[in-house]
């Protein structure tokens, strides 16, 4: 009895890390591709409110500490090395919960896309630039996209999870 519990407690990682990848394979192919074909700064209109626009980001979500003079990209990379380990924990233990940990793989891909960048480049190749007017969100990639996406999803399995407990 206690091995089949354990089976099912602990599955494999493989589909989950298979997601994972394909978020970085997507995310590193279009920063590649967006940093050999555009300038730097030079926006390209593709709709009133959406540009490809190359900047790049030495800090965190938003430019969070993009000044903060070189430490913040080792601290920004170790904590994405902590969060890979970490959800690479949670992907094993509870691999039978399909929602919950599609949601950490794309976080997790996300993650591990950002971090490539921190290596190779010193900073992350942001490319998405959606904006009102003259107003601006901050330029973004599809591997924020995918941390975004993951977020959303633990927080609506979360919201499930705690109405089936009612």
């Amino acid at each position: 009895m206690a091995r089949t519990m354990s089976k099912q407690s602990s599955g494999s990682l493989a589909p989950w890390l298979g997601v994972a990848a394909i978020v970085i394979l997507f995310d590193q192919l279009t920063k590649i591709a967006v940093a050999r074909v555009f300038a730097y700064g030079e926006p390209h209109a593709l709709t009133p409110f959406f540009n490809l626009l190359l900047v790049y980001n030495r800090g965190a979500a938003f430019s969070f500490l993009a000044a903060a003079g070189g430490w913040q990209r080792w601290a920004f990379t170790g904590l994405g090395i902590v969060a890979t380990i970490v959800i690479c924990y949670l992907l094993k233990k509870h691999a039978a919960q399909r929602l919950f940990c599609t949601a950490l793989a794309l976080i997790m891909g996300g993650a591990i896309g950002n971090v490539i960048d921190r290596l190779a480049y010193g900073h992350v190749i942001d490319f998405l630039d959606f904006h009102v007017n003259t107003w601006h969100w901050p330029a973004f990639n599809l591997a924020d996209s995918a941390i975004t996406v993951g977020a959303v999803l633990l927080v609506f399995d979360e919201l499930r999870r705690v109405r089936g407990t009612k």
